[in-house]
């Protein structure tokens, strides 16, 4: 009896054993955190959320935006990044579109674009987690939720824009209104910019004087900017700086300076200060970044110096001016 009734017990113990096991997988497996459900969100949850357009033709100002990108990428980019066609999903009416929208631009499967058109080789497009894993990619996500936040509202509409770039078809949701459109990972992640700058001086100015007192004293300037364009050609955004100097008798009694720094959906940091302010020349140090909103920009004060970090199109100028009578 004894031997028939052992190997039943140890079977029974371990059939209980290996249940017990199975149902605590099940458990670990079921109960997902809701941030893991979410980013399971995809383009057709959002296509099921939105109300259907009341006509297929996009807005001019849309079309005209479209159609210049075409031409400039045709320009810097010939042969390789391409917009091969566009579907018109429909209109975000709701709480959940707009917050669909939201999750599916950051979704880590979606594309994301950076780089200056006009420097082919800067130009990167992938999808996010190919670029950046774990805390990388959280905050790369996280910034461009919280850009698409300030951006996409209700009443907004929505296309799909299928790109090419060699082998590769990406596809993007591009948010757009009757002014214009409003967000695309590759439209707003990609800028041109002549990273030469532009120059300005002025010609010799008199400030006055004091009749019999003091000879005549002048003023010269000079300026030097930085501009970031969307695709379609329209200004971005802006960084520079202005240095003038006051002088009479061919020496400068004083400089003043002043910076700037601007751009739409993105991110800017602007200083400068005068380091000689009197004598044989005036002279300014300044510190300049844009850059759009996956990346960030810090200024480190004892350096004097903008630096950009983290993924994103992004032009930085650190420098001095000096200017003479």
């Amino acid at each position: 009896m004894e031997m028939k009734t052992k190997p039943s017990f140890m079977l029974r113990l371990m059939i209980a054993l290996l249940a017990l096991a199975m149902y605590s997988c099940q458990n670990d497996t079921t109960e997902l955190p809701d941030e893991v459900a979410q980013e399971k969100q995809t383009t057709e949850d959002l296509k099921s959320e939105l109300t259907p357009l009341s006509t297929q033709d996009l807005p001019e100002a849309v079309k005209e935006q479209l159609e210049l990108t075409r031409q400039n990428l045709a320009k810097y980019l010939p042969n390789d990044l391409q917009i091969m066609g566009i579907e018109l999903l429909g209109s975000i009416t709701t709480e959940k579109g707009v917050e669909l929208s939201h999750r599916t631009v950051k979704d880590q499967a979606n594309v994301i674009a950076y780089g200056n058109i006009t420097d082919p080789a800067s130009v990167q497009i992938d999808p996010m987690e190919s670029l950046y894993s774990g805390k990388g990619l959280a905050d790369i996500q996280s910034r461009v939720e919280a850009a698409a936040r300030e951006e996409i509202k209700s009443g907004d509409n929505v296309m799909q824009i299928t790109w090419k770039r060699g082998e590769a078809v990406y596809r993007t949701q591009c948010f757009y209104r009757d002014s214009g459109i409003v967000w695309d990972n590759i439209l707003s992640g990609l800028v041109m910019i002549d990273k030469a700058g532009e120059t300005e001086t002025s010609e010799e100015a008199s400030s006055g004087k004091e009749e019999g007192i003091q000879a005549r004293t002048y003023s010269k300037w000079y300026k030097r900017w930085w501009t970031a364009n969307w695709l379609w050609g329209s200004k971005r955004g802006e960084m520079g700086y202005k240095i003038t100097i006051y002088y009479s008798s061919g020496r400068v009694s004083n400089t003043d300076v002043s910076d700037w720094g601007y751009i739409s959906l993105g991110k800017a940091k602007s200083y400068s200060k005068i380091i000689k302010n009197s004598g044989a020349y005036g002279k300014c140090q300044y510190a300049l970044g844009l850059c759009t909103p996956t990346g960030s920009l810090s200024f480190n004060s004892s350096k004097f110096k903008v630096s950009f970090s983290g993924l994103g199109s992004n032009i930085v100028a650190n420098g001095s001016k000096s200017l003479y009578p």
